[in-house]
């Protein structure tokens, strides 16, 4: 069994947040593999499927980004599931907007909901798939921008990257991160102009 973590803060009001992309990505791969229906428990909403043969829980902390690592230790440990078989997908300030990174490990880097996580499992050997938000080039201005909402230029995006991590997501469980990683690369690829037929003369 497996479980993707969906990172972000519950309400409408963060709905669209940058921060929030983590919750927008879950939300997608729930939506692609027809999950069940969402339920209220491990402090969390949670609903169960199937990708690729192998059964997963998706699961959306609802105790706001800090304290992420609660409801995530609680369902994982009921369901037995160990740290290697967690997935995580959250905004990386440090990856530029609509590129994806994954790692495995290693440290927070600043990101609060991966702090808590670090904090409240066994070990922090879980995979981690890094959306890319960009930086807003000044440290003092990031609070502001990760709890800003994406802008129309990021909206022309935004959609088509959530649709092709949920497509490639089998991958995550193969281990197959590499191919992952260059198969959204290619699927966003901007389309090449058509070069223009000359006649002869």
């Amino acid at each position: 069994m497996w479980l993707f973590v969906g990172l972000g803060n519950p309400g409408s009001e963060y709905e669209r947040n940058r921060h929030n992309i983590g919750f927008m990505a879950v939300d997608e791969v729930a939506s692609q593999y027809n999950f069940g229906t969402w339920k209220k428990k491990y402090q969390g909403e949670f609903c169960e499927g199937t990708i690729a043969g192998e059964k997963v829980i998706i699961l959306k902390p609802m105790t706001y980004m800090n304290e992420s690592g609660r409801s995530v230790q609680a369902l994982s440990s009921f369901y037995k599931i160990p740290t290697s078989n967690i997935v995580a997908f959250h905004d990386e300030l440090d990856v530029m907007p609509s590129k994806v990174k994954t790692k495995i490990g290693g440290g927070a880097g600043g990101h609060n909901g991966i702090r808590s996580m670090d904090a409240h499992l066994p070990d922090i050997n879980y995979k981690r798939v890094r959306l890319g938000i960009g930086h807003p080039g000044d440290k003092d201005r990031v609070h502001g921008y990760v709890l800003g909402n994406f802008s129309k230029e990021d909206e022309k995006w935004l959609p088509d990257l959530l649709k092709v991590v949920a497509k490639e997501a089998p991958l995550l469980l193969k281990d197959m991160d590499a191919r992952f990683i260059s198969n959204i690369a290619l699927a966003l690829q901007p389309p090449k102009p058509k070069k223009e037929k000359i006649d002869n003369v």
